[in-house]
């Protein structure tokens, strides 16, 4: 079979939700429904943290510091498309927090070009062409300055230059014919899953719904849905953090995908208005297992077989719990009001919006 790569750029200002939507497309893109995602992490983060190589406190000028950043950029990119080549999925998602052209933000663009030049004689056109898409994420300091420091307690740069980098960032990028701006128009979540819809429409694929309906219900057949409607299943423990912050709400989540597992850190912010705001991040085993250590004595693990499916025009997930075995949570994502529903399925009660039967008190009851 032919394999279908497609690569994405996610880019934009410092604090637009790159990370954030990354943990959401993993989490989107299964290997169980026929995906593997790669992601390229963020060379230049990489190199100022892990090998102490950086543009500033004498170390070296911000353009040589763009050569080491544009060969390992380069190098990251080669590795992940001959990967991309030899796993077993045919359907493969490359995604790059941030790429070559985003190093012309931090030059000029007489030195960009010599910089690029040098690597194997290559021109903006060509790199522009290297990419299916780009999506701008515009930085939390337009729009959304409250929640500029939320992902990064050691923030240092200031909102002015946020926004400065957010508009060099976009100028570096303009020259792509499939670039996509998603800005901070209503909220956090609102943005988030505009990028994914995004991303359905660049791969061609139908959109998912957004409005969300919570059903508690009898446990439904398993088997039959799964043997019916494809009902497929994926393995889930979402563990809370002991308080650091009384502002803020800290878990982490192991999730199977296909024969491995990933590993998720969340924070849930509280803002003095009453609104909420999500900031996520996919880590390692390693540090999954550390933050372990840190889990709230007073609160048990959730662990729970989410299974999710289609009916009709619709998707389905049923959350089934360990602790529970007559009863079962389910979620409707349609953006029609009507409400159809499997007939192998028995709803007791609506419960959307119910915080009875969120997570947190789901640790606390470990009963529906």
């Amino acid at each position: 079979m032919e394999k279908h790569i497609t690569k994405i750029v996610l880019t934009g200002g410092p604090a637009a939700g790159k990370t954030t939507l990354i943990s959401r497309i993993l989490k989107e893109f299964k290997q169980e429904d026929g995906w593997r995602v790669i992601t390229i992490p963020e060379t230049a983060t990489e190199l100022i943290s892990g090998f102490g190589i950086k543009p500033f406190g004498g170390c070296m000028s911000m353009l040589k510091f763009q050569d080491f950043v544009i060969a390992d950029q380069i190098h990251k990119e080669e590795l992940a498309l001959k990967a991309a080549e030899v796993v077993p999925e045919e359907n493969v998602l490359i995604i790059y927090d941030r790429a070559l052209m985003d190093d012309k933000a931090y030059i000029s663009d007489e030195e960009f070009a010599e910089t690029l030049y040098r690597f194997g004689g290559r021109t903006e056109e060509q790199v522009l062409k290297g990419y299916d898409a780009v999506l701008h994420l515009v930085t939390c300091a337009k729009g959304a300055e409250f929640a500029y420091n939320l992902g990064n307690a050691a923030r240092s740069e200031s909102l002015d230059y946020a926004k400065e980098m957010d508009d060099r960032t976009l100028r570096a990028w303009s020259g792509h014919h499939n670039l996509r701006i998603i800005d901070n128009a209503i909220n956090f979540e609102d943005k988030m899953n505009r990028g994914i819809k995004e991303i359905y429409r660049i791969l061609g694929e139908p959109e998912p719904m957004v409005k969300k309906r919570k059903y508690l219900i009898n446990m439904p057949p398993i088997e039959l849905l799964c043997d019916k409607y494809k009902a497929r299943p994926f393995d889930m423990m979402q563990t809370y953090l002991c308080v650091t912050n009384p502002n803020i709400e800290r878990r982490i989540r192991e999730q199977k995908n296909g024969g491995d597992y990933l590993y998720f850190y969340t924070e849930k912010h509280f803002m003095p208005d009453g609104t909420k705001w999500d900031t996520e991040k996919p880590i390692s085993e390693k540090k999954y297992r550390q933050y372990l250590l840190e889990g709230d004595p007073e609160l048990s693990a959730v662990h729970k077989t989410k299974y999710r499916f289609v009916f009709g025009d619709c998707r389905f997930e049923i959350d089934v719990y360990p602790f529970c075995t007559d009863k079962a949570v389910m979620f409707r994502y349609s953006d029609k009001e009507e409400t159809f529903l499997p007939p192998e399925v028995e709803v007791i009660k609506e419960v959307t919006g119910d915080p009875t039967y969120k997570n947190k008190q789901l640790a606390i009851r470990q009963a529906l």
